[in-house]
């Protein structure tokens, strides 16, 4: 008998966002945090825990920090990153919407076509008027090709209520993302922890 999983809500947002950026400037390692609304794990006062301790605090009232296996998930769709990402979660008293925080070091550093211009920041990147960055374009390209309909791409000003029904896996925040360095970046991508998820579930099913 061959079981299919459809992981996580969160794993389904992350794999995207992971799976673009390794494959064309490589990722050296991450750490991912996701921003999660309030589940129907949670409980609406506070009360034990059979996980952790603050795990059993009242979701309404707090902000809570949790453990979650999405970067982990990921390796065993994208084997190469066995070991390179590690994640957790913040709870917060939202009713949906979640987002996902992949803080990367690149092996290869992104750079604008044709001029072969090394940039020195997600600034830089998103300030690049002659073009599109090569970093936003590859998600750009691969929302409108490979991953359509999973993998989502917006630059405009948005928050968490502009993505309820979204049925995507993964939408890219270009404006939302900084840097440090040309190979040390934040990307951002939300994703509806509910309907998105389920949606995404009945299609695996269906294949």
């Amino acid at each position: 008998m061959n079981v299919v999983s459809n992981a996580s809500c969160t794993t389904n947002c992350l794999a995207p966002l992971a799976k673009v950026v390794h494959e064309e400037f490589g990722i050296a390692e991450g750490l991912m945090t996701t921003v999660h609304a309030t589940t129907a794990t949670q409980k609406t006062v506070d009360g034990p825990s059979m996980k952790d301790w603050s795990g059993g605090r009242g979701a309404n009232q707090n902000i809570i920090p949790s453990s979650t296996g999405a970067a982990k998930a990921v390796g065993k769709v994208l084997p190469a990153l066995i070991g390179k990402l590690a994640g957790m979660a913040f709870r917060v008293p939202t009713r949906n919407i979640s987002v996902v925080d992949l803080t990367c070091r690149l092996e290869k550093v992104p750079y604008v076509q044709p001029f072969a211009l090394v940039l020195n920041s997600y600034e830089d990147v998103k300030a690049a008027t002659s073009m599109m960055s090569k970093l936003l374009f590859i998600f750009w390209e691969a929302s409108e090709g490979s991953l359509k309909c999973i993998l989502g791409y917006t630059d405009e000003d948005v928050v968490s209520n502009d993505f309820v029904g979204d049925t995507r896996s993964s939408i890219f925040d270009a404006k939302a993302g900084i840097g440090l360095s040309s190979s040390f970046m934040k990307l951002v991508s939300w994703y509806d922890n509910e309907w998105g998820y389920r949606h995404m579930a009945l299609v695996d099913a269906k294949h």
